[in-house]
């Protein structure tokens, strides 16, 4: 078998997703082209050895349709011959490229394979491709559907997680954030965004906020209520009617704010160290992924995690640094809990509460995150685990292999 090996991982700062934000002028597949191109500048190697390039984007229509990992190659002048597919696994899309990539290369079906993910929400808005599980009354029947911050909000509420210890969690990852760009954290794998001029459009995080306190956010009004007196807070307690009541605690401060981005990780196998003279950083481990209830919808990264480490012969004791993507802060919270983790090894540079949630992106921006603190740190195993929409969990397992 194969090894999976990752000899690069890049990605954009995200900015703010909405008309306002610093990458709403930036079309998607010119942000990932740009990477692309940094990529081969930093990887020399001939594109035509590209087998694939893989990307995830979960609203793919207007800007982001038509396929743009091939679209983008062209855009990039990468060789003619290179195919490209786009997938949506909800939010964990960009995690799932680079453990599809991951899964190519250890079949030994293919050798070198680009992969991460895009999303530009400042220009196409979440739930702007539609779809029946959202939109549609008799399939959230069928289907138990509750909108992911009532979900959040019945984690807290099972959880005793109250509106305070969920402040004080997302203050503590702007503080995180802001620690880690003084540091330099992000200064090996982020590409600034730059115009046609070369003049700088983005080259940080854009939303970031590191004066940001529970006091601060302890004036933000909670963002599902309203939601949950239409109807759903009734479908949540149906479900679990130990609840006597949803206590709507999440609000947009210690959720995900909405971004814009991208990432790309190239992916390859040991022949191409000789063939192009590449560096391995990583290896990936193991993935898994899995259903869980979705009602509650975000409690996947746990079982996720369980199987990847099932799967590598590990135990969480092995694991030096996790990355659990903060979609909001009760999922994170409840992950640690469950796993009984010190929060000194959990998302050490903030997460998607402080810099944002481009969905397509995000899974691959933590992998390569993960890669870097690894090295920082001097430390073999990584974790990455997300939450993901419709009741699913997806986990990777990463091992460092530039330690000292």
């Amino acid at each position: 078998m194969n090894d999976a090996l990752i000899f690069d991982a890049i990605r954009t700062p995200r900015g703010k997703g909405k008309p306002g934000g610093a990458l709403h002028e930036v079309k998607p597949i010119k942000l990932v082209a740009d990477l692309m191109n940094t990529l081969t500048e930093r990887n020399p190697l001939d594109t035509a050895a590209i087998d694939d390039v893989v990307l995830g984007c979960v609203s793919a229509i207007g800007d982001q349709g038509g396929d743009v990992a091939k679209i983008a190659s062209l855009y990039a002048g990468w060789d003619t011959n290179i195919a490209g597919v786009t997938l949506n696994r909800f939010c964990a899309s960009g995690a799932e490229a680079v453990n599809l990539a991951a899964m190519k290369v250890r079949s030994g079906w293919e050798t070198l394979v680009v992969a991460g993910g895009f999303e530009s929400m400042s220009r196409v808005p979440i739930l702007s491709d539609g779809g029946p599980w959202a939109l549609d009354p008799e399939t959230n029947a069928k289907t138990g559907f509750l909108p992911q911050g009532i979900g959040a909000d019945l984690i807290a509420t099972l959880g005793g997680y109250d509106r305070d210890r969920l402040d004080q969690f997302a203050s503590e990852s702007h503080r995180r954030a802001e620690a880690a760009w003084q540091r330099g954290a992000f200064q090996r794998s982020v590409v600034p965004v730059v115009d046609d001029n070369g003049h700088f459009i983005l080259n940080k995080d854009e939303l970031v906020r590191g004066d940001t306190t529970p006091e601060t956010l302890s004036a933000l009004k909670p963002s599902f209520q309203g939601m949950g007196e239409m109807a759903f807070d009734v479908v949540a307690r149906n479900k679990y009617p130990q609840v006597e009541q949803i206590q709507h605690r999440h609000h947009a401060g210690n959720s995900s704010g909405l971004a814009d981005g991208a990432a790309l990780l190239l992916v390859g196998n040991e022949a191409q160290t000789k063939r192009f003279n590449l560096t391995p950083r990583a290896r990936v481990v193991s993935t898994a992924l899995v259903g869980t209830d979705p009602t509650i919808m975000l409690t996947g990264p746990m079982p996720a995690a369980e199987k990847a480490l099932k799967v590598a012969g590990l135990t969480k004791q092995d694991i030096d640094l996790w990355e659990i993507n903060e979609a909001f802060a009760s999922v994170t919270l409840r992950f640690m809990e469950d796993f009984e983790l010190d929060p000194a090894t959990v998302n050490v540079n903030g997460g998607a509460i402080a810099m944002g949630h481009p969905l397509g992106a995000t899974g691959a921006m933590l992998i390569g995150t993960l890669m870097d603190e690894l090295v920082v740190q001097n430390k073999r195993y990584g974790l990455v685990a997300m939450c993901v929409g419709g009741g699913m969990g997806i986990a990777t397992i990463i091992e460092n292999l530039e330690r000292g």
